[in-house]
């Protein structure tokens, strides 16, 4: 067994930035067992560290790691890491950035699909970790007096997220995550819009209509269904109401409704 090293009374912040800084020396008063300082020791244990953020990234964003292959994911992560110490002890929430830094990363400025695919992913966790809550029955909307449907509110359910794209993120992570194996035909020129669900125990990713994000953005910020539907209308003449509410309510995206009168 390795001995133990001890670790110095210095503030945790100079020692949590020699951790994922490579070229930072050894914090001052880190003795290793034989009484001395413990450069090698302290490499090891920064190596680890390293790898256990990365490895978090990993499993977070595999389709990431797919389109860019094991080799480059696992530098582009190693780099991230420097740049973005976790701000919690619990590694699953560890990533909150990368998309963003994926994004502003310039060797990857010609495949800016990569940011909106994160985000998908990102997505994905939150709403697998988001609080249960039943999801509403689509009959509830159909005992709302037809006077007052159009200024009715939904009540957003807690796992539901929306990621909009100019890209096609749907295909692109079904092919690079759910569906490996099969062969989709991927039109780079095409937007997509997801909507991520967890109504019950699993979490599902729904390809939305057009004018479907417009229209579910809306909801998801209190907007009336007369005036959420009107937005989505005067954005995408392709918008059909019943269409997508009907998707929208299928899937589990609320809870409940809320009624002006």
């Amino acid at each position: 067994m390795r001995a133990p090293i001890s670790f110095p009374r210095t503030g945790t912040s100079e020692f949590g930035r020699a951790l994922l800084d490579p070229e930072a020396g050894t914090p001052a008063g880190l003795i290793g067992p034989d009484g001395l300082n413990a450069p090698k020791r302290f490499s090891v244990y920064r190596n680890n560290v390293i790898v256990s953020l990365r490895e978090a990234l990993e499993h977070t964003f595999p389709a990431i790691k797919a389109l860019l292959g094991e080799e480059y994911f696992s530098a582009l992560a190693r780099a991230f890491v420097l740049q973005h110490p976790p701000k919690s002890p619990v590694l699953i929430w560890y990533g909150a950035e990368f998309a963003d830094f994926i994004e502003a990363f310039p060797p990857l400025e010609a495949y800016s699909y990569l940011a909106d695919v994160a985000r998908v992913e990102w997505d994905w966790l939150q709403a697998y970790h988001a609080k249960d809550a039943a999801p509403m029955d689509p009959a509830l909307l159909g005992q709302t007096d037809p006077d007052c449907v159009g200024r009715v509110r939904f009540v957003r359910h807690p796992a539901a997220r929306l990621v909009a794209s100019s890209w096609p993120i749907w295909d692109l992570v079904r092919v690079n995550r759910f569906e490996t194996d099969n062969a989709i035909e991927i039109d780079l020129n095409r937007s997509q819009a997801v909507l991520i669900t967890r109504p019950d125990l699993d979490v599902d990713l729904y390809l939305l209509r057009p004018g479907g994000d417009v229209f579910l953005n809306a909801l998801f910020e209190g907007v009336t269904l007369g005036d959420a539907a009107a937005k989505a209308q005067a954005q995408r003449q392709e918008f059909s109401l019943s269409d997508c509410l009907s998707d929208c309510l299928s899937s589990g995206a609320f809870t409940g409704l809320q009624n002006d009168g």
